[in-house]
C-alpha cells in the first residue's frame, strides 16, 4: 500500500501535472507551427528561389535498382539520398519555435515584473521633525 500511496503523491503534485499539460500543449503548438511553415512560409519561400520545394531537394547516393517481373515492378534496392530539403524546413521550424517561445516567456516576464512592483506605494508621512515645525507654525499662525 505505501508504493500506491507514494506514486499517487508523486503523480498529482503540481510539477507533474504542469509538465504533463506543457508537454499536451507543446504537442499543438508542434503542428501549428509546422503548417504555417509547410503550407504560409516555405511556398513562397520556394517562388522566389525559382518555384523550388524544398521537400523534394535531395542528394541522390544510390538510385533505386527495380526489376519487372510479369508485369509487377519489384524493388531489389531502395534509393538511398539525402535529404537536406527536410533539413532545411526542420530548422526553420525550430527557429519559428524558438522565436515564438522567446516572445512568450519574454511576455510573462513583462508581467511578473508589474505584479511584483504592485501598486505604488503610499508617499511616506512627515517625518517627526516636519510635524513639530507644523505645529509651531501652526502656533505662530494663531498669534
Amino acid at each position: 500500500m505505501g508504493f500506491i500511496k507514494e506514486f499517487k503523491e508523486f503523480a498529482v503534485r503540481g510539477n507533474v501535472i504542469d509538465l504533463a499539460v506543457g508537454i499536451i500543449i507543446g504537442g499543438a503548438f508542434g503542428k501549428i507551427v509546422a503548417s504555417a511553415v509547410g503550407d504560409l512560409l516555405m511556398p513562397p519561400l520556394g517562388m522566389l528561389m525559382g518555384k523550388i520545394d524544398f521537400k523534394d531537394k535531395k542528394i541522390v547516393l544510390q538510385e533505386v535498382v527495380q526489376t519487372v517481373d510479369a508485369g509487377v515492378a519489384k524493388v531489389i534496392t531502395p534509393e538511398v539520398a539525402i535529404t537536406y530539403g527536410s533539413f532545411i524546413q526542420n530548422v526553420i521550424d525550430f527557429t519559428l519555435v524558438a522565436f515564438a517561445v522567446f516572445l512568450l516567456i519574454k511576455g510573462i516576464n513583462s508581467l511578473k515584473k508589474k505584479e511584483a512592483a504592485g501598486p505604488p506605494a503610499p508617499p511616506p508621512g512627515p517625518t517627526p521633525s516636519e510635524k513639530l515645525l507644523s505645529e509651531i507654525r501652526d502656533l505662530l499662525a494663531k498669534r
